[in-house]
């Protein structure tokens, strides 16, 4: 792969009303690499995404996939892109399964194969056929989780996804990370806690 393989930012600013986030603020993520945003709550973690995901304009800077910016390929760099947000995004009256199964028909790409399985791994082989809103919070958590594990989108963007996991769904999770890292995908997360992915090219950005 080249290099401009990946994502850039360059000299981003952002401001919140008569609040400035950040500045000259600038990254790289590769193939195969893990970029972690930290910073305390309101520090600009959830903006930055926002701004690297296409869906919030950065007052100053531009964003670039594979060495192109973003603004100039919205709809190929949102196909090749997984972003998980605070919320789950998932639709309540639907089954675990059934939500899966939607994802995967709007990623034509994507076979279903291995969703049972993935539902299985998650430990929700016995509420696939429940509502999504039955289900507690951590279970809603790895489903969500799970899209982004069976989508073909080599980046993932993801907001604080290990929130309402207990220990073993944190360390499901970092087994998920670990997987899409070794098959050259790339990743930028926030969270509160530590991200330990061994073997693995880990950055850490502080805002």
């Amino acid at each position: 792969m080249g290099e401009t393989a990946g994502l850039e930012a360059q000299t981003l600013e952002l401001w919140r009303g008569e609040r400035r986030l950040f500045k000259d603020l600038s990254l790289v993520v590769r193939p195969g690499t893990l970029l972690h945003v930290r910073g305390a709550n309101g520090a600009g973690k959830t903006s930055l995404l926002r701004v690297l995901c296409g869906t919030s304009p950065a007052d100053e800077g531009r964003v670039l996939w594979n060495g192109v910016p973003i603004a100039q390929q919205r709809l190929e760099y949102h196909a090749e892109l997984a972003y998980l947000g605070h919320r789950d995004g998932l639709k309540q009256d639907l089954t675990a399964s059934e939500n899966l199964r939607f994802v995967l028909a709007l990623r034509t790409a994507t076979p279903a194969h291995g969703l049972e399985e993935t539902l299985t791994e998650l430990g929700l082989a016995r509420a696939v056929d429940l509502p999504v809103r039955s289900l507690s919070a951590g279970q809603r958590r790895r489903v969500a989780l799970a899209r982004c594990l069976l989508s073909d989108a080599p980046l993932w963007i993801l907001d604080e996804p290990f929130s309402n996991l207990d220990s073993a769904g944190r360390a499901w999770g970092e087994q998920c990370l670990a997987r899409h890292l070794d098959h050259q995908g790339m990743i930028i997360i926030t969270s509160h806690h530590s991200v330990d992915v061994p073997g693995y090219a880990t950055a850490v950005l502080d805002l």
